[in-house]
């Protein structure tokens, strides 16, 4: 019974520990940050109906920068050449009409430097009235697809920023798999890869201010609160960060979450599945310990 009572105040002992104090103690070095459920309740609301297809030949001057490849309209220059010329490629804008709040997306066009609340963000406004924002916002949602798997929206959110080295992506695309060549012994492709990933890369860290993270850990890094309220508006989070507001809508970042979650923390569902089961085996394991304690010291007290 000793040992029970022993047991019992160091496990009373550890709660408090670790409901009260680890709680507190992370409350005050993290500041609590409380989200706007991707409303954007900053921005005004828009008024004007959008028409896809007068929004369709307003679009046509996006494939000056950027691809649209639901439409076959690839981008006039590759990854590389797009970082020379602007700091970064700019997104492929198929997902666009899916992956983006209509509001955000519509004073986007007006403002892009205003709405993202990124002094970083160069891209100049692309339309002259909230009507024409709301007509180019039309089209790209009538052009979009229904579904858009977890790397996808990753890729369009994220993905010509950061990495993620645990799935083999970089800011150029995925890492080539490639042989080396039969008389050199030389992987020809990996090192032509190599060099335009670091030449990517280098203007990339020049127009941000730094090289962005790899975000293959960042699921085990960081709570969930954390990484929606960063994705709905990063200054919440990292006042004066370089990283734009991207505008996602609640749907487009659990996509992304997924993504992350499935890449950073595979073994999640499997840790679920088993952690009953190791729950059950130290219950039973604890039953037969105390009684085989009790059958071994009977009569030595």
């Amino acid at each position: 019974m000793k040992e029970l009572k022993i047991f019992g105040i160091v496990a009373v002992f550890t709660l408090v520990l670790y409901w009260g104090v680890e709680p507190f103690a992370h409350s005050q070095m993290h500041k609590h940050v409380e989200g706007d459920n991707f409303q954007y309740s900053d921005l005004k609301p828009v008024a004007a109906k959008g028409d896809a297809a007068k929004g369709e030949a307003l679009a046509a001057a996006c494939v000056g920068c950027h691809s649209i490849n639901a439409k076959n309209m690839p981008a006039p220059m590759d990854a590389v050449a797009s970082a020379q010329a602007y700091g970064v490629n700019p997104p492929d804008l198929s997902l666009a009409g899916k992956m983006l709040d209509d509001k955000f997306f519509v004073h986007f066009l007006l403002n892009p430097a205003e709405v993202t609340k990124s002094k970083h963000f160069a891209m100049p406004p692309s339309a002259g009235s909230e009507q024409d924002a709301a007509d180019i916002v039309a089209y790209f949602k009538s052009i979009a697809p229904k579904e858009a798997t977890p790397k996808e929206a990753y890729e369009f959110a994220c993905g010509r920023c950061h990495a993620n080295r645990y799935d083999k992506w970089t800011q150029i695309g995925d890492v080539p798999k490639t042989k080396s060549n039969i008389k050199t012994g030389v992987d020809l492709a990996a090192l032509d890869f190599k060099k335009n990933l670091g030449v990517y890369q280098n203007k990339l860290a020049d127009y941000m201010g730094k090289l962005p993270p790899d975000l293959s850990i960042i699921i085990r890094a960081r709570n969930e609160h954390f990484l929606h309220t960063l994705i709905e508006n990063p200054q919440s989070q990292l006042p004066g960060t370089a990283m734009p507001r991207v505008g996602l809508t609640k749907e487009g970042t659990e996509e992304v979450m997924a993504y992350l979650e499935k890449t950073g923390d595979p073994s999640k569902e499997a840790r679920g599945q088993v952690g009953p089961w190791v729950l059950a085996f130290f219950f039973i394991f604890t039953f037969l310990a105390y009684g085989w304690k009790k059958a071994m010291w009977k009569g030595h007290h």
